[in-house]
């Protein structure tokens, strides 16, 4: 059951940020990503106003009521390659700590399947495109707008799929597209290594980043227990914390999939719903929340709101 948990009184509160890109140079198809220049503005604003922990430590901090003023947590799901290269240094000059939570299916230089779609219609030679046999219709690529019209249109038809479903489905836009081939953009493990060496944390995001609800209980659990033992065997050490795929409550996940966390051993995990962690949280559903704008005041204003958000959750 889906209930809705108010954040309570003003101490005691964690806000968990939730980054999946950051991009050396702005991308015009997707301007709300964040670049290097515009992260790094951030991370700026965030180190004058809040108190940046370990995830892990927050998480034990909030467990027995004992978090610092103006807690916050940063962490970034899937594991893109510009997670090594473009944030960590940015986070690293700031001082600032970070969890990368990980599909380990993509760590051979593969994309995830959205980045395929994405690739696919942004690197289509043609002006338009018939999708009508994925119920799509005919759609027009002349414009950037258009081109992530069509990016946004396709996403919502094929993201809630079955797996085999919607690998065919992007084979499928593969095909049409005809596009030229893209270098894979997830980390290697080598890149995993490498942040858990420099200090950062790594997490558990399952194998394939398939949506939980929609499989069968034993690949759901088979995909959460894979994802962390392959983690581990990269860094040499316990993963402790897990995000679950896409992650909105009673759609993405279920009560089910919360307790498979807890067996598999985690100490932690997140969400995607807004919000803001209160004393008495559940560990398991943590609340996160994307800040995307670029001012300092309405970047702020964000957070500031997100603090008193009534947080989605399930009982478990």
């Amino acid at each position: 059951m889906l209930t809705l948990v108010s954040p309570g009184g003003k101490r005691g509160r964690l806000s968990i940020l939730i980054y999946h890109r950051v991009l050396r140079e702005p991308d015009p198809l997707f301007p709300e990503l964040p670049d290097a220049v515009r992260f790094e503005k951030q991370m700026h604003w965030i180190r004058q106003w809040f108190n940046v922990l370990p995830l892990a430590e927050a998480v034990e901090r909030l467990n027995r009521r004992a978090l610092p003023a103006r807690s916050l947590a940063i962490t970034f799901d899937d594991g893109y390659a510009d997670n090594e290269d473009v944030a960590a240094p940015i986070l690293q000059r700031h001082g600032l700590h970070a969890t990368f939570f990980v599909a380990t299916g993509f760590l051979n230089g593969q994309n995830m399947w959205n980045d395929q779609v994405i690739e696919s219609l942004r690197r289509c030679p043609a002006q338009e495109v018939d999708l009508s046999a994925l119920g799509g219709g005919t759609v027009a690529l002349v414009t950037d707008a258009q081109r992530r019209e069509a990016i946004d249109r396709v996403l919502r038809m094929i993201k809630h799929f079955p797996p085999a479903q919607r690998r065919a489905a992007v084979e499928r836009i593969e095909a049409i597209c005809a596009a030229p081939p893209t270098n894979g953009l997830m980390m290697k493990p080598a890149q995993v290594a490498r942040l858990a060496a420099a200090g950062f944390d790594i997490g558990g995001h399952t194998v394939s980043h398939p949506i939980l609800a929609r499989l069968p209980s034993d690949q759901a659990k088979a995909e959460i227990a894979a994802g962390k033992s392959d983690l581990e065997a990269i860094i040499g050490r316990r993963v402790t914390l897990f995000a679950y795929p896409n992650g909105v409550p009673g759609q993405d996940y279920l009560a089910e999939h919360v307790q498979m966390v807890r067996e598999c051993g985690f100490c932690g995990a997140v969400s995607t719903a807004w919000g803001a962690a209160t004393y008495g949280a559940d560990l398991y559903q943590l609340p996160r929340f994307t800040p995307w704008d670029r001012t300092h005041s309405r970047f702020i204003l964000r957070l500031v709101q997100n603090l008193f958000r009534g947080i989605p959750s399930l009982a478990s």
